[in-house]
């Protein structure tokens, strides 16, 4: 049902490097690049991330209550996303752990533009 999400960028160049080397992790990758939007994922036909220099040339700046979230299949797995995140310039908004008893763990950072990223595991 989702095509694609686009979060705003400042310094397209460093935000392809740390969306192409974190989702990755996730089997993502650039997909297209149309020189001020580019966009990551698995294919075409699964649903994309799209970084982009916002159109009207003004600051990209992150929305309040915003966040993307991506969901790597373990508790592990969310685990080394926030890590690499982490280790390519992320900030953390919150470590990894359990937040609902069996059901939700997640972790959650902010890149390197102050877009709130999640990375969870349901079960």
């Amino acid at each position: 049902m989702i095509s694609y999400v686009t979060l705003g960028v400042n310094n397209l160049t460093a935000a392809k490097a740390f969306y192409g080397e974190l989702l990755a992790e996730l089997g993502g990758k650039s997909l297209l690049d149309m020189g001020r939007i580019a966009f990551f994922g698995k294919s075409m036909a699964q649903p994309m991330l799209a970084i982009c220099e916002p159109f009207n040339q003004q600051p990209a700046t992150p929305g309040n209550g915003n966040m993307v979230s991506f969901q790597p299949g373990s508790k592990e797995k969310v685990d080394a996303l926030y890590h690499k995140a982490i280790a390519l310039g992320a900030s953390c908004d919150g470590a990894p752990g359990q937040r609902i008893a069996n059901t939700f763990y997640g972790a959650y950072i902010k890149d390197t533009d102050g877009n709130k990223l999640c990375f969870c595991h349901f079960g």
